[in-house]
């Protein structure tokens, strides 16, 4: 398994961070699976919510998800692009580098996984 750098799947801003997800809905369990590698090479935090891609329902079940695993209001999340696709950005309002600590903490702890 490679490692793989933590800034490659997330962008901090001015406002906030911007992360890549590749999102799995009807996945059986609402469940972050760790950071992997695209076939192009390019890296996504992979998720999976147990909601339908229907009427927005898997979008808002991971910005409650992301939410949860960053420690931050729900309010702060949100789907910034790709709401009908699995390759998705989240956008997180707040301080950068607190935000970018929390992400760092948190890919240590679901680690990365093949794809």
């Amino acid at each position: 398994m490679s490692q793989i750098a933590s800034t490659d799947w997330y962008r901090a801003g001015a406002h906030g961070i911007d992360i890549r997800v590749r999102l799995t809905p009807k996945g059986g369990r609402d469940a972050l699976d760790g950071i992997v590698a695209l076939a192009d090479g390019t890296s996504v935090l992979a998720a999976r919510v147990r909601s339908a891609p229907e009427k927005g329902a898997a979008n808002a079940a991971l910005e409650k998800l992301v939410a949860g695993a960053l420690g931050v209001a729900r309010a702060t999340v949100a789907v910034a692009s790709g709401h009908k696709a699995r390759l998705k950005t989240v956008h997180v309002d707040g301080d950068a580098r607190e935000l970018s600590g929390a992400l760092t903490a948190l890919a240590e702890s679901i680690g990365t996984r093949p794809n």
